[in-house]
């Protein structure tokens, strides 16, 4: 799968380069963050701005992550939806239980304001 994976001092950022989120490769993305968790991070910011279709199967590795984040008392969060991945996520109702923010940038400054708040 095409992915670009930062790490950015408080969070990892996880960059899908491809056009297509589905059953195809959404396990790797899986297993990226599994092993993003299992060495310590706790903050995730997963940017779909380059995606423009996304499954049930890609909806599932994002919830994972966020199960992830959530486990180790950390943060995910969603950024650069393109309007039908929009769209899924918001008909299967994530966008209740998700943090989501409209560019990695907007997440990194989301980040910092709830590290601010915790300390």
């Amino acid at each position: 799968m095409a992915l670009e994976i930062t790490n950015n001092g408080n969070h990892t950022l996880v960059k899908v380069n491809s056009e297509r989120l589905d059953t195809h490769n959404a396990p790797d993305l899986k297993s990226e963050f599994v092993m993003i968790n299992n060495k310590g991070e706790k903050n995730i910011v997963l940017d779909l701005s380059s995606c423009n279709y996304c499954d049930s199967s890609g909806l599932r590795s994002v919830l994972v992550a966020n199960r992830l984040c959530e486990d180790a008392i950390g943060t995910f969060i969603l950024c650069g939806l393109q309007p039908d991945v929009e769209n899924l996520v918001k008909i299967s109702m994530l966008d209740s239980i998700l943090l989501i923010t409209k560019t990695v940038d907007e997440a990194k400054e989301l980040l910092e304001k709830k590290g601010n708040l915790k300390q």
